[in-house]
């Protein structure tokens, strides 16, 4: 979102924003991105809690949420990271394979760990804020209403700095790519090096340092 946004205001006030830093996103949500997206906030509408969004001083729609927040961090994180971080181990003393109904059977620790992840976020977050937020991602595009990417970017004045995560699974780095070949002027795009996928840009954001101080303070 933050990517997102800062590429949006870049276009609509090249007054105002001199530099412009766009990190793991591309120039509009891919299909794949955009059918991630729905399946999230189809998890939180189909919670019987939901109620169509009038939830507010009754039950939450905590399980939809949390399920939700499941499927979003499985794309946030590689598929080499989850193997070499859980593999197929159980959780603790769990076993996968034993209990005769699925509510009984224990859990692997990859499902141990998205369900810590999607209990997490249900303490800290509304889910109607997390639909409205999911779907403007879903909307993203900026060249919405402007042209061509190069045509809709020329409008800019700023200075860009792009940058991907080579791991990234949900914003590919060939779509940085794509939009770096269309800024004017010559842009490169720095690598985030990071096995673990999209969330690299948080985790490994230091490797950027150096190259941001000299794109932006120069």
């Amino acid at each position: 979102m933050g990517g997102a946004r800062a590429l949006e205001w870049a276009v609509m006030y090249p007054e105002r924003v001199q530099r412009c830093a766009v990190i793991s996103i591309g120039a509009a949500s891919t299909a794949e991105q955009i059918a991630f997206a729905q399946a999230q906030t189809l998890a939180i509408r189909q919670d019987p809690n939901f109620n169509g969004g009038d939830y507010y001083g009754g039950p939450s729609p905590e399980e939809g949420l949390a399920l939700a927040r499941r499927i979003a961090h499985i794309t946030y994180r590689s598929a080499a990271e989850l193997e070499g971080r859980f593999g197929r181990e159980p959780q603790a003393s769990e076993s996968p394979l034993r209990g005769e109904a699925l509510a009984s059977r224990g859990r692997y620790q990859v499902e141990s760990y998205l369900d810590h992840q999607g209990n997490k976020l249900v303490k800290r977050f509304d889910a109607n804020s997390y639909i409205a937020l999911t779907e403007a991602l879903m909307s993203h595009d900026v060249c919405r209403g402007r042209g061509t990417l190069a045509e809709t970017l020329a409008r800019s004045t700023a200075r860009f700095f792009v940058a991907a995560v080579d791991s990234d699974r949900l914003y590919f780095p060939s779509q940085s790519h794509e939009l770096a070949r269309a800024l004017p002027g010559d842009v490169d795009v720095q690598v985030i090096q990071a096995p673990i996928g999209h969330d690299g840009f948080l985790t490994e954001i230091g490797q950027l340092g150096g190259q941001l101080r000299s794109s932006f303070l120069a």
